[in-house]
């Protein structure tokens, strides 16, 4: 009987553990847990199902702009891709240009024939001598000059007898000052014939008519052209020397159009001469009107001392000069891809992803160009590299038949991507028209009030993104 009994209840127990396990299964398989709800109070959430996915997801390609490449850290080191910070710094750069010395055009002198005649008597001063102010370079004859010789001689005795007479109230007394101003009239004929004023002195001295008129250096300086010879006749007008004070000289620099406007007059500069080390201070003395439409530039004029005459006419020279600008982003040059269209950089999203985002630049000076849009302090962005990477986001492109389509962000005035603003759902429409943004924030700004950034033009029914918002500004 006992044993019956027991039969019985074990049969009972394993037929109930049988039923509790399938509860318990169907229970399982009908009621799974959700991902994202949140666990019973003092449980900690799953990291693994806080957010619906992996503790470390990684960039999302959702958020990305079309052409996003991915390379490898083995890759990168092959194609040689490096990465820099991007940072707000003021901005002092310096310029360097190219130029020329010339002469001070101030300082420049050249010698003239005031009449015909005929060379005498040539020194031994040449094409580059140093001369010396009143130092003899030549003599000559001109037959027309002996009646300006011998009235001013007639003139100076007339004068004599006039002083010789001042204490009288005589006749030649009071015709003094016609004598005085017959006289300067006769230093004025003898001055524009090429006679000098030692030599005018000397006739003064002597009273006795002159062999030749004597042609002298006007100022300490360098010849830069002789166009004398023994014998030679010559027309008035005729040009015998030219010389020129070096002791300061002019640089005329080449700039181009989009640096020019940076060069006011007062900025100081450093020159040098290719291939030595000594620099020379120098001073913009103007940027000229003069253009060059073959190279693009303009002529900058720079002055500068010239201690020892090191600096010649035509010699050339390398100028630097200090730029300052306000804080701003500046990038290297080598980081920007400029297609005419669009400019472009390469921004690193980490994991080795690389995204290409257009920007907008403003000034360019030597290795260094300004993103006005389209990049933050702080982002790390490809100076080195980026046409390979170019290369590559292009023929992710053209694989999956996409190309990244260009807009502009209505409130941030920024360049913004359509296929990364469509993914990421920065987009709304106003008025039957869809606008993209930059940014979740951006988007909001324009859901509150669409009017403030959209002007519709009532003749042509067009709609423009306005440039009065806060803080921005309009590149050109």
């Amino acid at each position: 009987m006992k044993r019956v009994t027991y039969g019985i209840l074990l049969l009972l127990l394993v037929a109930g553990a049988f039923l509790a396990g399938s509860w318990y299964t169907r229970r399982e398989t009908v009621a799974p847990p959700a991902p994202g709800i949140a666990p019973a109070p003092g449980m900690p959430p799953d990291p693994a199902h806080a957010h619906g996915g992996p503790a470390n997801p990684g960039p999302s390609s959702a958020a990305m702009s079309a052409g996003t490449v991915t390379i490898s850290p083995e890759k990168q080191q092959t194609i040689g891709v490096r990465v820099s910070p991007v940072e707000k710094a003021s901005g002092r750069h310096t310029l360097r240009i190219f130029g020329r010395v010339a002469p001070d055009e101030t300082r420049l002198y050249k010698v003239n024939a005031g009449i015909e005649g005929f060379i005498r008597e040539v020194s031994a001063v040449t094409t580059g001598s140093q001369v010396k102010k009143d130092q003899l370079l030549a003599t000559f004859s001109a037959p027309a000059s002996l009646s300006v010789i011998q009235l001013y001689i007639l003139n100076l005795g007339a004068s004599d007898r006039i002083k010789q007479s001042a204490g009288d109230r005589s006749v030649e007394a009071q015709s003094a000052p016609a004598a005085a101003a017959n006289i300067q009239q006769r230093v004025d004929q003898l001055q524009n014939l090429g006679m000098s004023v030692l030599q005018m002195d000397e006739l003064k001295r002597t009273r006795q008519m002159p062999e030749s008129i004597r042609i002298l250096a006007p100022a300490d300086g360098f010849v830069l052209a002789r166009s004398v010879s023994p014998g030679l006749k010559f027309d008035k007008g005729a040009e015998f020397y030219k010389i020129a004070d070096l002791s300061r000289v002019w640089i005329l620099a080449d700039a181009f159009e989009d640096d020019a406007q940076y060069l006011r007059p007062g900025i100081r500069a450093q020159v040098s001469l290719p291939g030595q080390r000594k620099t020379f201070g120098a001073r913009v003395a103007e940027v000229l009107p003069q253009f060059d439409a073959a190279t693009r530039t303009l002529k900058v004029r720079l002055e500068a001392d010239n201690p020892g005459y090191v600096l010649r006419p035509d010699m050339f020279a390398d100028v630097e000069l200090p730029i300052a600008f306000p804080p701003t982003i500046a990038v290297p040059v080598e980081a920007v891809l400029d297609s005419g269209l669009k400019k472009t950089v390469f921004v690193d999203r980490g994991e080795g992803v690389f995204e290409p985002r257009q920007v907008e630049t403003g000034w360019r000076l030597g290795n260094r160009v300004e993103v006005v849009h389209g990049l933050t302090p702080g982002e790390q962005i490809v100076v080195s590299g980026t046409f390979l990477l170019d290369s590559e986001s292009r023929m992710r492109l053209a694989a999956g038949g996409t190309s990244a389509a260009p807009s502009k962000d209505p409130v941030c005035d920024a360049a913004v991507d359509q296929d990364k603003a469509k993914a990421a759902g920065w987009v709304s429409e106003f008025s039957g028209k869809t606008y993209y943004f930059s940014s979740v924030d951006c988007k909001r700004r324009f859901d509150k009030d669409p009017a403030r950034y959209v002007v519709k033009t009532t003749n042509t029914g067009d709609e423009h993104a306005a440039h009065g918002h806060a803080g921005g500004h309009h590149h050109q």
